[in-house]
Formats: C-alpha cells, structure tokens, sequence
C-alpha cells in the first residue's frame, strides 16, 4: 500500500526505545527527554505516548530557551533496569524539489544579514570550534574572486561531505570536534553536521544543529543512513526563505525524510536523552537504543494520548 499522495504527506510513526541495565540497583536521579517533534509547516503531531519502567514519581513538561519541547521526569525507587519507550504519529509534508526564495542581497554570496537579523542569529553565527583545518576547508568552496550562488555553495559543501567522509554510526556520547572529522576522514551524523556547522560558520552563515530521525524508505534502504537510531543534520538561515534543513550525510537539501525534533546552536544542547545514577560508577553495564521510523496507516495508536496531553 503507498501510504504517500500527490501532496508529498506522509504519516509516520517514530518509535524510540532506550533501555539502561545496571549490575545492581542503584537510585535514579532527574532524566531530561528530547523525543517529542517540533511542529511546523511541514510537520503535524498526530499522536503521542511516553512509557517509562519504572514508572517515574514526576513527570513534567517545559519548553526551553529554543522552544524545543523537554519532558522532565524524576524517580523514587532504585532499579537495575530504565526503560524509555516513545512512540509518536505524525503527519509529515516533504518539499519534493525545493525552490527556495532568497532575498536579492541573499541571493549571491558573499552577504550580511541585516542588522535587525543579526542579534537574534549571533548564537549561529559564533565559531566554537575555530581552527585552521575547518576554515581551510570551507574555504574551497567559494572563489574570493568573485561572488558566487548562496544556494549552489551550500548543495557542494553538503554533497562534499557525503562523498568525501566515510560514515559510522556511533552511540557513545559526545561529538568529534570537526577537525577530528577532517583528520580521521569519517564520523557519524552528528559529526557530519558539527563539521558543516564550523564550515559555514566560517564563511559568515548562521547555522544551528538540528536532532532528530530519518525515515528510510523502503525503495532506497542502500542511499539512506542513520536509520535505526536518532539522526542528526543542521539548519541555515538565509534571508528570504528562513532556516533550511541540510543533511551532509546524506546529501538532503530541504525536508526530505528529515523528522525534527530539536534545533540548537550546538550539539550539547540537544541531547535525546540524559540523566544520573546514584551508585558506584562500576554499576552501569549498557545502554540499547532502538528507533524506527514506519509508515503509519490511518488509526491512532492503541493506548496513545492526543497530542497535548503527553502520556
């Protein structure tokens, strides 16, 4: 059954499981979630469910200082095993071949934002990994000769990366810094995205890290990566048609197969999911992570909660 119309709409469903074992009991202290999708033009919540083992004393929402939606829940029974299992519905537009439009001034690089932009983009526009190696690299696409296309540029550093890195997924925490990338010539999502970050930050462009999935369809399994786990990419902005969503890893410009579900202006400050453990340092064991992203047919989820009132 194609579940896809002639609109570009798809209704998905994102289903992330983490699971921590522990050799012995230890208490739980306050765990932070990033799973619930950011809604926008081209993306609607349908459905959605939080279940969590053991059942948390709390559990409360905020928004924080991006607007990303963070669930807060805190514990008051010591466990060998945590489980998280998030399954969200949601209705996503994809922008088949997107057209964007630019601004005049935006059009041709190089150009400056205006100076009501600039405040409010000075946390995408700081440099937090400045070196060398990045700004020699990003350097190679544009000619200081002469101007060129914004568009253009922006699709030959995204395709560059895809055909020049060598990708590896990684669940360790943390992040390579994007000369780490440049040097070993590979990296995970997150460190494709760091590195083009930098890059364009290097050049005068505002950029944010963006968490998220990845629907990998069916019909090209082999050209999509990073399904099976949380996806990472970035976002520009450019005058005239806002921030636009560019995957290096998998060569993406614009939405497609792209699910958000927080935006930042550094990897840090986007973590799916973090917390602490009250106990021996040796007690920790592992952590599993399994996320899947499917077509949906038309019927809620059994058991989900309407968006709006989080399970």
């Amino acid at each position: 059954m194609n579940r896809i119309d002639r609109t570009g709409v798809r209704l998905l469903t994102v289903r992330h499981v983490t699971e921590y074992s522990y050799r012995e009991p230890v208490g739980l202290g306050e765990h932070r979630m990033m799973f619930r999708p950011r809604e926008s033009l081209d993306l609607r919540l349908i459905r959605t469910e939080l279940d969590i083992s053991p059942r948390p004393a709390s559990l409360r929402w905020l928004h924080d200082v991006f607007d990303n939606s963070v669930a807060v829940a805190t514990f008051d029974v010591a466990t060998a095993e945590l489980r998280f299992d998030s399954t969200v519905t949601i209705e996503h537009r994809e922008t088949k071949l997107p057209d964007y439009v630019l601004d005049d001034r935006a059009r041709n690089y190089p150009f400056s934002y205006s100076e009501d932009d600039r405040p409010d983009l000075a946390g995408g526009l700081t440099r937090r990994y400045a070196t060398p190696a990045v700004d020699a690299w990003a350097a190679r696409f544009v000619d200081a000769r002469r101007e060129i296309e914004t568009l253009p540029l922006l699709h030959a550093m995204t395709f560059a990366i895809r055909e020049a890195f060598d990708y590896e997924r990684r669940l360790q925490k943390g992040v390579q810094t994007p000369a780490e990338t440049l040097e070993r010539g590979r990296g995970s999502c997150r460190d494709f995205a760091l590195l083009m970050i930098e890059a364009v930050r290097s050049l005068g462009f505002a950029a944010r890290f963006v968490s998220g999935y990845i629907f990998v369809p069916e019909t090209d399994p082999d050209d999509t990566v990073g399904g099976g786990a949380t996806h990472a990419w970035l976002q520009v902005y450019l005058p005239g048609a806002g921030w636009i969503d560019f995957d290096p890893t998998n060569s993406i410009v614009g939405n497609r197969n792209l699910i958000r579900v927080a935006v930042a202006w550094d990897s840090r400050q986007v973590l799916p999911l973090w917390g602490t453990y009250v106990g021996s340092a040796s007690a920790f064991e592992r952590m599993d992570v399994a996320v899947s992203v499917v077509e949906s047919d038309q019927h809620d989820p059994a058991g989900a909660e309407p968006v709006g009132q989080p399970a």
